[in-house]
């Protein structure tokens, strides 16, 4: 599916975005070079080799990184998925540091050759922005979709960021980021976007899937707050860095949990 189709299919289902443009916000982002231990915490869990973690029946999970990272930084992820039981997937998408509405149609592409193999709706686990890239799907998509899980995803304001990351963005947008971002328009990531993805962030729209949240309150990325649902029960409270959800032994206690709850199909 090209990104012209993607948004067309999409846009009927989302209303149009809010358009504001992203506000600072100090998260305490020198947490974040605590990381490495979340990493080792994992490497020295009973988690990680799968002990007390509910089983798999080879459903299908696609992974998705989060914003300037690749399927790399899923691999623990990825490895960990396939020895409890499920048949994990990478992305596909590449860096993720292009234009948001164009990384969902490569998302999408992937779910639906996954979907296409294996016959059954897939599991989408996403890492900050790629949980807002899996909600995106999960919502325009769901006959390829069972439930969908984002990781320190600020689904509910996605609009406030630290200052490092808004300087992030404006250096993508400019004449030095176009060697990385081919697509990068001027208005992604502003707050004006009006493409489907865009629209998909302010949507008020119901999942038809089953949806769940996992957020830290140690996150020095994001506030926490703006990454949980409104209903208590969809939520799961881990004690990790931003950037340690992705290898971190609570995380993947609650994943396996939740990923159990879905039915097969």
């Amino acid at each position: 599916m090209t990104t012209a189709e993607f948004s067309l299919n999409h846009a009927a289902l989302v209303r149009p975005a809010a358009g504001r443009a992203p506000q600072a916000t100090l998260t305490p982002l020198w947490r974040e070079a605590l990381f490495p231990l979340d990493w080792l915490s994992l490497r020295t869990s009973a988690v990680y080799w799968g002990v007390g973690a509910p089983r798999g029946e080879g459903e299908p999970v696609v992974v998705v990184p989060g914003f300037l990272a690749t399927d790399v930084s899923m691999m623990e992820l990825f490895w960990w998925l396939a020895r409890i039981g499920y048949q994990p997937h990478f992305s596909n998408i590449g860096r993720n540091a292009d234009c948001p509405d164009f990384i969902a149609s490569k998302l999408l592409e992937t779910i639906q050759k996954v979907h296409g193999e294996t016959g059954q709706r897939v599991r989408l686990v996403g890492h900050s922005l790629g949980g807002l890239l899996s909600r995106s799907i999960a919502l325009g998509f769901p006959e390829y979709v069972s439930c969908v899980i984002s990781m320190g995803s600020p689904f509910r304001e996605a609009g406030t960021a630290h200052p490092a990351l808004i300087a992030a963005t404006e250096a993508l947008r400019g004449p030095a980021g176009k060697h990385v971002a081919r697509n990068l328009k001027p208005s992604c990531f502003s707050g004006q976007c009006n493409c489907s993805f865009g629209r998909s962030l302010a949507s008020s729209g119901e999942y038809e899937v089953a949806h769940y949240a996992i957020y830290s309150k140690k996150d020095g990325v994001v506030e926490w707050e703006n990454c949980v649902e409104e209903d208590p029960s969809l939520n799961d409270e881990v004690n990790c860095t931003h950037l340690g959800m992705a290898f971190h032994p609570g995380v993947y206690r609650v994943l396996a949990r939740r990923l159990r709850q879905v039915p097969t199909g």
